[in-house]
C-alpha cells in the first residue's frame, strides 16, 4: 500500500500566524484551495492549520470583520501531524478518528499536505 508521502500535495501553500483572515481568503481563493498551513513562529513552535470552515464559524458566522481578525486568533494550533511514512490506511484511519479531512505532512520539517480527497483518490479500486 502506498504512503502519505506519495500521494501527498507537494506544493503546500503556508501563512504567518499574524496575518488576517482576510489575507487568508485571499490567499485561499488565488490559489482555488481550503486551507492554509499556519508557519511556526519560532524553531520551537508546532504547525497551525487553518480552513475555510474555521473562517465560516469563527469569523463570517459572528459578524466579525476579517480585515482585523488574525489567523493565529482562529486556527487550529497544533494540528494533527501525519508522518509521511504512514500507510493510506492508517492516514485514513487517522482522520476518522480525528474527525478531519486534512492534515499538514511533517517530519521535522513540512512535505506536503493529504486530504480526504487524496485519499479517495488513491482507493478508487473500482474504476480499474
Amino acid at each position: 500500500m502506498q504512503t502519505a508521502k506519495e500521494i501527498m500535495t507537494k506544493d503546500v501553500v503556508t501563512i504567518q500566524a499574524s496575518a488576517s483572515t482576510a489575507e487568508a481568503i485571499g490567499l485561499m481563493r488565488e490559489k482555488h484551495i481550503r486551507d492554509l498551513v499556519v508557519e511556526p513562529s519560532h524553531s520551537e513552535d508546532a504547525y497551525g492549520i487553518v480552513t475555510e470552515t474555521d473562517i465560516a464559524y469563527k469569523v463570517a458566522a459572528y459578524g466579525k470583520n476579517p480585515q482585523t481578525v488574525s489567523v493565529g486568533e482562529i486556527m487550529t494550533k497544533p494540528c494533527i501531524e501525519v508522518d509521511p511514512d504512514l500507510t493510506v490506511e492508517e492516514v485514513a484511519q487517522l482522520f476518522a478518528l480525528n474527525h478531519i479531512h486534512r492534515a499538514p505532512v511533517i517530519k521535522e520539517k513540512l512535505f506536503g499536505i493529504i486530504s480526504v480527497t487524496d485519499i479517495l483518490r488513491e482507493t478508487m479500486w473500482w474504476r480499474d
